[in-house]
């Protein structure tokens, strides 16, 4: 079995359009949940949400290619630019085939598919873009940064909703584990604040619909109602340690675990025992040979809903018994919002960066306790605190479950 770390990192998101702005923004426990600019609002009853804010599409395309190209795989893209940067090679001096790219999205070119389908309707079948089918697919993503960098290995897309970014990771670290990959680049991306699909969720009830920025995504207080819809990209570049030892690589973190399950219960609501979420981080620990009581954090899915902060917990007791009184859990949407299909990986670089700095980031905006989540949640602004082992959980519409194990770095 090979060792797997991860070597670069690079993020779009509401909070920074940097690795290091974005972590900056974490631990300063700043927020980027704001009014929605993208569109008109004023039939809607949503808002907010926590928009992507000074990207500039065009240090990474020029404008033929922007015009071909969906806004969450201008996300993706951006990524992953700033992640091979970051990890300091292309990978030239390894078979093409051995370099994989596993990034996902939960819906995909969303933007896309509103604008042609507003032209279909109003200008009919011969207006729509030769462009649409490419640009709306979720698989464009991964197979747009593999052209990129002529990467031929192992290259798909999952879709699992919300639990997107962590299955492609999973799924990536397994490959360099069990020697199919010598290099992967993963993650996710996610552009779905559009008028169409912020009221779809809307009306299934999912969204909070408050005005207060600062009282919007507050997981695990018990005046939440709902999460906020966020965007960006995450991909993180992950390679077999030898490889990374001999070109002399930094080393932000060890993934040492996953875990996946399916709850087989309901459309969007979680499992109320818990037990899909709990054996999926079961998965993870045991995976990465430890005993629960090793867990020093957990990066909690916490999307600010009734229903899953208060699941989630139940499953964070079942998975780690009386351990779940003392770990560390913190949920980042409540400074992000939810990146839904990018979710997973935006957490992910949390995590590694938190093993790395020893800090582990705080729940925002935390005011009201509720009695049915009744853990440590970190409310009382970042700890510093050096930590060994981290999970980060996410839980996708469906009954999705992933759970990542990750290791502080030691040689």
């Amino acid at each position: 079995m090979k060792r797997v770390v991860i070597t670069g990192m690079g993020a779009i998101s509401p909070i920074g359009t940097t690795v290091d702005s974005f972590f900056d923004s974490i631990k300063s426990g700043k927020h980027g949940i704001a009014p929605i600019t993208s569109y008109d609002t004023s039939n809607s009853e949503v808002k907010l949400a926590a928009e992507v804010k000074d990207f500039d599409p065009l240090q990474y395309f020029d404008k033929k290619e922007l015009r071909r190209t969906d806004r969450f795989n201008q996300f993706a893209i951006a990524a992953a630019t700033q992640a091979v940067e970051d990890c300091g090679t292309k990978f030239e001096d390894l078979d093409p085939f051995r370099i994989g790219v596993i990034v996902g999205s939960g819906i995909g070119g969303f933007q896309t598919i509103e604008q042609e389908y507003n032209k279909f309707l109003e200008k009919g079948g011969n207006r729509v873009s030769v462009f649409f089918v490419p640009m709306m697919i979720t698989n464009m993503a991964a197979g747009s940064i593999a052209m990129k960098y002529g990467f031929k290995g192992v290259n798909y897309a999952p879709v699992t909703a919300c639990a997107t970014s962590s299955h492609a990771i999973g799924e990536a670290f397994r490959a360099i584990k069990h020697g199919y990959a010598d290099a992967v680049v993963t993650g996710g991306s996610e552009a779905a604040i559009t008028e169409f699909s912020i009221a779809g969720f809307n009306n299934m009830k999912a969204l909070c619909q408050s005005e207060d920025v600062n009282r919007a995504s507050i997981p695990f207080d018990k005046e939440r109602n709902g999460f906020v819809m966020g965007e960006g990209g995450a991909i993180l570049v992950l390679e077999e340690l030898e490889h990374a030892k001999a070109r002399g690589a930094k080393i932000y973190a060890e993934i040492v675990g996953y875990g996946a399950t399916g709850d087989a219960y309901h459309m969007t609501s979680p499992d109320p025992e818990g037990r899909g979420a709990a054996k999926a981080m079961e998965l993870a620990y045991t995976e990465a040979g430890i005993t629960a009581d090793k867990v020093d954090y957990i990066n909690a899915h916490g999307t600010s809903t009734g229903l899953n902060d208060k699941y989630e917990t139940i499953a964070i007791k079942s998975a780690f018994g009386d351990h779940a009184n003392t770990l560390a859990i913190s949920s980042t949407k409540s400074m992000t919002g939810h990146l839904l299909g990018a979710a997973g990986a935006i957490e992910a670089i949390v995590c590694a960066k938190s093993l790395q700095e020893g800090i582990i980031p705080a729940t925002i905006g935390y005011q009201v306790a509720d009695e049915e989540c009744d853990l440590d949640y970190v409310t009382e602004g970042l700890r510093k605190q050096d930590i060994q082992y981290a999970i980060s959980n996410s839980l996708g519409f469906g009954g999705h479950n992933a759970s990542l194990c990750f290791k502080k770095y030691q040689d």
